[in-house]
């Protein structure tokens, strides 16, 4: 029982250390452990989306649920106002992830999604308009919540990749699964 002048320090009655010791392997018998058939089916996964298995394990084990789709800010995609086809490198990347997962884009204006989807046909499988920079947090969750609805995913199964840091509030806002930087995503490593 602490009083008056207790520093909060650990306890010193008896049994403290055998106390701490079980605590600990109590804990760690609840982390579980995964069978090798069920890593390496999650490694091939890892592999086949482009990402490292330290990031694809992270975003799993964080949302509960397998990635089922990429959603690309305009940004993200190397997008200009005059420019919607994506650059080589990008494209190149996009059609790698065909089949594997849904290729979502949230498109700033002038450029119309549209248009975006048809100069990238077989690129990417959905495209809307991103939040406005000066819209409210609830304007920003319903935006990109609605653009995840169109498809009928499930937002915790959505993985952002973002260029900028007002687009990774995108993440929290639309209660998605979690974001890697475009400049990761996008590096020549991941794409072998």
């Amino acid at each position: 029982m602490s009083g008056i002048g207790h520093n909060g320090g650990p306890t010193i009655e008896p049994g403290y250390g055998f106390r701490k010791l079980a605590w600990g392997k109590a804990r760690k018998s609840l982390l579980r452990t995964l069978p090798i058939e069920i890593v390496r089916v999650r490694v091939a996964r890892a592999k086949r989306l482009g990402i490292d298995y330290k990031t694809y394990a992270s975003i799993r084990a964080a949302s509960g649920h397998d990635l089922v789709a990429f959603l690309f800010s305009g940004n993200a995609l190397q997008m200009t106002p005059k420019r919607i086809a994506l650059p080589a490198q990008v494209a190149d990347r996009l059609h790698g992830l065909d089949g594997a997962v849904d290729r979502l884009a949230a498109i700033y204006a002038p450029a119309h999604p549209g248009g975006v989807l048809s100069a990238n046909s077989s690129l990417l499988d959905h495209a809307a308009p991103a939040p406005r920079f000066t819209e409210s947090w609830s304007g920003m969750r319903d935006r990109i919540q609605g653009l995840v609805r169109d498809r009928g995913l499930p937002a915790d199964g959505v993985v952002l990749i973002s260029a900028t840091a007002v687009e990774r509030e995108w993440c929290a806002a639309g209660k998605l699964a979690g974001i890697i930087p475009a400049e990761r995503f996008f590096t020549v490593e991941h794409m072998a």
